[in-house]
């Protein structure tokens, strides 16, 4: 069954993260953004450091534990593009049991827990990735959409302003950043960012018509 995920990495944004349609996950492991092809591989997990919102593994990870890590990561994403829920998050498990520090591991398997819409879960395995990676948009942005999914406007705007500060030429960004100062009453920090929005992706609907309901277009 293919799996609905949010639009970080796809240029496409909806209004209500709640109702994420089928095809996004697919969408968000295959297509390249900011310049860069979405390969979370190359954040890797041997070089980062270990926050605490991962939880510290009992005894130690060998770099053999670690490349097998990345290899049941890669087949994961691979799975996971198919439309094989189960196995992908079958290897993500089976990566993070090895390295729980890996953070494609533990970007999918949010992105498969979102796609479910268990938000909780997802916030949680987003937010280990951010740590391990910070300055990515990528970990910020799915949980933005989780966050709004949860009716936490509040917390996704945070985590959009810290985003468009990544990547400031991320469009699905700076429209989700809007959609969350539109839920939270500023029209005027709304209209601006879908204004950054249509002007990276002259197409964006969602940017255009959140720009027209928030009074800038």
């Amino acid at each position: 069954m293919a799996v609905p995920v949010p639009p970080p990495f796809s240029g496409v944004v909806y209004p209500r993260p709640a109702a994420a349609p089928a095809i996004l996950l697919v969408i968000a492991l295959g297509l390249p953004l900011g310049g860069c092809s979405f390969d979370l591989g190359s954040w890797g997990s041997d070089d980062k450091p270990k926050p605490a919102a991962v939880e510290k593994p009992v005894g130690t990870i060998t770099p053999q534990n670690v490349g097998d890590a990345k290899d049941h990561a890669t087949r994961g994403q691979v799975l996971a593009r198919s439309g094989k829920t189960d196995e992908a998050l079958a290897e993500y498990l089976a990566a993070l049991a090895l390295d729980p520090y890996n953070v494609q591991a533990l970007y999918g398997r949010g992105l498969i827990y979102q796609s479910q819409s268990q938000h909780q879960q997802a916030i949680e395995d987003f937010t280990a990735a951010n740590g391990l990676s910070p300055q990515r948009v990528e970990p910020l942005l799915a949980r933005a959409t989780s966050y709004l999914a949860l009716d936490k406007a509040k917390e996704a705007a945070a985590d959009l302003d810290e985003a468009v500060q990544a990547d400031p030429n991320s469009g699905p960004a700076w429209t989700t950043r809007g959609q969350a100062y539109e839920r939270l009453g500023d029209k005027a920090k709304a209209a601006a960012s879908y204004g950054h929005a249509i002007a990276l992706r002259p197409k964006d609907e969602t940017a255009r018509s959140g720009l027209a309901r928030t009074g800038g277009g």
